[in-house]
């Protein structure tokens, strides 16, 4: 156990890494195997170097050759091997086997465990970062007939591979101990995966947690967590609710995106989807089936008057984006061209942004980009690639007169960059909008929510309303 000072008490710091490997070992009741392929036996590697691992480790292997994988554990489409699906089949075959070759009449009290990774490290011309599946499916009860499971995807920031394989030994290490020991604390479980590894060594972006020992856990709020704590910059969410990889729904697609606080979704927000999809659809090369439509909302947007984020508030704006269909992102991209920059990890397609006139107001303030070297210029060089439109739904003003991007005021000093790229094609207007509609707004329809006013069901798309009164969202009382 390291110990630091503080004036004369002693502080108990974390546990070290042999620390944890070596009171997993001694716990005479854990037994498991680790399978370990792509990156080597880097977890593995702490518990035999901790002492005692006799007592914990049935099994230790690496498939590193495709061939001898594909024997053992089947083989996988497109011939892909660090995948989730990958990962699953490695959990699922080797606790088969040890529930098979070891006896309960044996083994009574033993808690069965299967570790297991499917790794790439970076590549020699330091083209490919690096990233992997990292999981354990395991009993935290020797009669427990039902495995928990916590799998996650990790993506390597060193650009060296054996400081990424180091880094690799210390997560599997940092997992295999929360599990047993943190598994009823899993928000604490979470941080306690960077114990000995910096946030600029490795990014965690999807997490699951299932089993009985986590029942009560929504890995949306988990997904939130990772956020929260600095450990990825975004998190995404399927129509279904549960948590997806983004590289699995962005690579090489088409991508429109819509930013907004969806405070509830309302008909307006459907309509601008709606209309600027279709025109999206049109543009070159934009096909329906390579197209993907993402809900984004900004962690900023997420945070409660006291600088909190209201976890409540989240779960109902994912949850009624979601019921429609809809893949959601959550980030922490405030300015719009970080956004374009995450979406370029991924894909090198046509990308397209729909907001509305205040948004671009906001774009193009030379405020929010004070931070860079090249200020605006870097910001739009960035933002406005070759292949990136921005799609303009109009604004009603107090004094019920329309703004469009024809009529649209910025700071005169931004008055012939916004020209430029209005010309040019990168501004366009959504057309064919419903104006019976522009005099929605969001606060307008939670303030009425919250006073019990009647009439606010009708600014909502079909089906909304009944779930905010079902489930009590944004604080409605019946």
């Amino acid at each position: 156990m390291e110990i630091t000072l503080k004036g004369d008490a002693k502080i108990e710091s974390i546990p070290s890494l042999k620390d944890k490997a070596l009171r997993i070992n001694l716990n005479e009741n854990i037994y498991g195997t680790f399978a370990e392929i792509g990156a080597g036996q880097e977890t593995v590697r702490h518990f035999f170097r901790a002492g005692g691992a006799s007592g914990t480790i049935a099994k230790a292997m690496s498939a590193y050759d495709k061939s001898f994988s594909d024997a053992i554990y089947g083989t996988e489409k497109e011939h892909r091997y660090v995948t989730e699906d990958r990962l699953k089949k490695m959990l699922t075959h080797e606790v088969k086997l040890i529930e098979n070759r070891l006896s309960r009449n044996d083994y009574p009290n033993k808690m069965f465990f299967s570790y297991a990774n499917t790794v790439a490290t970076i590549d020699f011309a330091k083209r490919f970062k690096g990233h992997g599946w990292v999981g354990i499916r395991y009993q935290i009860d020797a009669e427990q007939e039902v495995y928990n499971e916590i799998t996650l995807h990790v993506r390597f920031k060193e650009t060296d591979a054996r400081l990424q394989q180091e880094t690799l030994g210390k997560l599997g290490t940092n997992l295999i101990y929360g599990a047993y020991y943190k598994y009823n604390q899993p928000k604490k479980l979470l941080r306690y995966l960077y114990d000995h590894i910096d946030k600029d060594q490795l990014e965690i972006d999807t997490i699951n947690f299932s089993g009985p020992a986590f029942e009560a856990v929504d890995n949306r709020l988990m997904s939130l967590q990772l956020l929260k704590n600095g450990m990825t910059e975004a998190v995404m969410f399927a129509p279904d609710g549960n948590n997806v990889l983004p590289a699995r729904v962005l690579y090489k697609k088409n991508i429109l995106a819509f930013r907004g606080s969806f405070r509830p979704v309302t008909k307006v927000n459907m309509d601008m989807y709606e209309k600027s999809y279709n025109m999206f659809l049109k543009e070159k090369k934009v096909t329906k089936e390579k197209t993907q439509v993402i809900f984004e909302i900004t962690l900023s947007n997420l945070r409660a008057s006291g600088g909190e984020i209201d976890e409540q508030d989240f779960m109902d704006r994912a949850r009624l984006l979601c019921s429609l269909g809809q893949t959601v992102l959550i980030s922490n991209f405030q300015e719009y061209y970080k956004l374009v920059e995450y979406f370029n990890l991924y894909t090198k397609n046509r990308m397209g942004l729909s907001m509305g006139i205040n948004n671009l107001i906001d774009v193009f303030d030379e405020k929010y980009y004070r931070h860079l070297s090249g200020g605006i210029l870097e910001a739009f060089g960035k933002l406005f690639n070759k292949d990136l439109k921005i799609y303009l739904y109009p604004m009603l003003t107090e004094n019920k007169t329309m703004t469009t991007s024809e009529d649209l005021k910025v700071h005169p000093r931004m008055k012939e960059l916004y020209k430029y790229f209005k010309y040019n094609g990168k501004l366009v207007d959504i057309k064919n909008y419903d104006p019976e509609i522009l005099n929605i707004f969001s606060r307008k329809i939670l303030k009425m929510i919250s006073n019990a006013e009647p009439g606010w069901e009708n600014m909502l798309p079909e089906g909304v309303s009944d779930i905010i009164k079902k489930q009590k969202l944004f604080g409605y009382e019946a």
